[in-house]
């Protein structure tokens, strides 16, 4: 695919706005508006906000690390970019839907790539009742919280918080417990990206919760709904060699 006009985001940081300069001089620098391609000059975080920013347009975002961790972004050289433009490999991602209801009775929504996680707000324990597709699967999920990851986000959080990785074409979501007190020995689950999840807080006014979809958090939610949103697709592109897939299984040997 040939991309002719290109535009650049890039952090605050002295790095990352180098590049954008010399970039920028040696390609143009196109409007996000005009442009048939994003390149995000940063780490994850600014991936994310750019994809984020972008959701609507099915606009293909290229990264290129000038952050710390970039598990999303490609090398940075900043020779040769329209021959790695054209010859990089497209992931097709969908986000999650949040939808929350507050102790007020207001419902709100939000857009998760990474993942939807509810955190109990205070030193107690939050109380959790799952429920998918209709059916009650978990009673009362005694933990600090409970995720929703997609396979984007399942090296993130959901990694951390001991949930399975999931290659990026399988069509699952991970549903992953955060420091679960009981029962202590449920691991989480593996879904179909299909599958539509309610959390209801119990004792919510005792113990509340919050509820974050990406980096959009409600606090003292009631209940919680959570599905992906087939109708919108994320482009990433990536080197060939290197995809998001390729990264998601080298991840999994890592020791």
């Amino acid at each position: 695919m040939k991309f002719e006009k290109i535009a650049f985001v890039a952090t605050d940081v002295p790095e990352a706005q180098a590049a954008r300069k010399t970039l920028s001089k040696r390609y143009g620098d196109a409007s996000p508006e005009e442009a048939d391609v994003i390149v995000a000059l940063g780490g994850d975080g600014l991936m994310l906000q750019t994809l984020h920013q972008h959701m609507q347009r099915r606009i293909p975002i290229y990264g290129m690390n000038r952050g710390s961790v970039g598990f999303l972004m490609n090398e940075y050289r900043d020779d040769s970019l329209t021959e790695r433009l054209a010859a990089a490999e497209c992931a097709t991602i969908h986000p999650l839907r949040m939808r929350a209801t507050l102790a007020d009775g207001s419902r709100h929504e939000a857009l998760a790539i990474n993942e939807v996680a509810l955190f109990r707000e205070t030193y107690q324990a939050a109380k959790i009742r799952i429920s998918i597709d209709g059916k009650t699967r978990m009673e009362e999920l005694v933990c600090d919280g409970v995720l929703v990851a997609t396979p984007a986000g399942s090296t993130a959080y959901n990694l951390s918080a001991q949930g399975p990785i999931v290659p990026i074409d399988a069509a699952l979501l991970a549903l992953t417990p955060i420091s679960a007190f009981r029962p202590r020995r449920w691991r989480g689950a593996l879904l179909s990206h299909r599958a539509k999840l309610r959390f209801e807080i119990l004792e919510a006014e005792k113990r509340p919760v919050s509820a974050v979809a990406d980096h959009s958090e409600f606090r003292q939610v009631r209940d919680v709904e959570v599905e992906e949103d087939g109708s919108i697709d994320m482009l990433m592109l990536f080197d060939p060699d290197h995809g998001l897939e390729e990264r998601i299984i080298t991840e999994q040997f890592l020791y």
